[in-house]
């Protein structure tokens, strides 16, 4: 009999329409992920994207998303112009966060994860701007 009012309100639930997606409350906003993304790819620098994926964390695997949208911000900066040797240390360094907790389980060590890309992309980008004539 359970049975039948679990499934009831399954039904329930799927004829109101589309489960909402959860919100972040970020830069004093509730913004859901897919925003905060366009916030951090509207930054208008790799610097102003790190803060507000400083400030919109989550410490879980959804700063993925997250972190990726600022290495794609700050890797404007610098990937186009790298030379081979230097783009394969750039790889390199992006391969370490990745192994660094890939034994690890629990959402909070993808978001270790994140953060150790993100911080090197923003490093090389930081360089880049020094170095630009």
């Amino acid at each position: 009999m359970r049975f039948r009012y679990g499934l009831a309100a399954l039904a329930v639930m799927f004829a109101l329409g589309p489960i909402p997606t959860f919100a972040i409350v970020c830069l004093h906003e509730s913004m859901t992920m897919d925003e905060v993304v366009k916030v951090i790819g509207s930054a208008p620098s790799c610097e102003r994207a790190m803060a507000i994926f400083k400030d919109c964390q989550m410490s879980t695997s959804g700063d993925i998303h997250l972190g990726e949208a600022v290495e794609k911000k700050c890797e404007g900066d610098f990937l186009a112009r790298l030379k081979p040797p230097r783009k394969a240390a750039y790889q390199r360094e992006m391969d370490a966060c990745d192994r660094k907790y890939r034994n690890e389980s629990g959402t909070m060590y993808r978001s270790f994860t994140a953060f150790c890309r993100a911080g090197i992309a923003q490093r090389y980008s930081r360089q880049a701007l020094k170095a630009k004539p």
